[in-house]
């Protein structure tokens, strides 16, 4: 059983017997003595693709869905179908891009540390680690002097992707960056 206070991006709950994977958590702390923290998320039914958006109270329980985590190694693009293969069995699954929406930016060939939901043999949704390492292809030049703390500016990343990096970095660098932020961690 998982409470409203821990969910997070990417877990997969049973609402009314159907399996929902959560899109988005919002935290509201009320300012008013005595309110209790409310939880808004929006959750992505698994079998239709609706959303449903609810507002919780931190103690909310939520059964886990029952669904085999497996690790999985992202392998390619093939059309629309994005191949991830099995870690232990080397079993290749298949899930189309719609499904995976902003996750797509994270993928490159190789990258492991994934784990697939599945529910028959099929991939319902997958969670990303905590951070990846990519390749800025395009970003202003690098501005000598700049500091770590000082200003940031746009860079595209090699999957198409664009974060906020500080402007001492320049193109062809790698950096580090949280897959549940979207936000620059730091240079790998």
């Amino acid at each position: 059983m998982a409470k409203a206070s821990d969910l997070k991006k990417g877990m997969v709950v049973e609402i009314n017997g159907v399996p929902h994977v959560v899109k988005q958590v919002e935290v509201r702390s009320p300012s008013s003595r005595g309110a209790s923290t409310l939880y808004k998320v929006r959750f992505n039914n698994l079998k239709t693709g609706q959303k449903l958006d609810e507002s919780l109270k931190g103690d909310d329980f939520f059964k886990d869905a029952d669904c085999v985590r497996a690790k999985v190694q992202f392998s390619y693009i093939d059309g629309d179908n994005y191949i991830f293969m099995d870690m232990e069995d080397y079993t290749q699954y298949s899930i189309s891009g719609d499904e995976l929406d902003e996750q797509k930016g994270y993928l490159t060939e190789g990258l492991e540390g994934i784990v697939a939901l599945l529910i028959d043999d099929a991939v319902l949704a997958i969670e990303l680690p905590g951070s990846v390492v990519l390749q800025i292809v395009e970003t202003a030049p690098g501005i000598k002097g700049a500091t770590a703390t000082g200003r940031t500016k746009p860079a595209r990343l090699s999957t198409g992707i664009e974060v906020q990096v500080p402007e001492y970095l320049e193109t062809d660098e790698l950096i580090k960056v949280n897959t549940l932020t979207g936000k620059f961690m730091s240079r790998a």
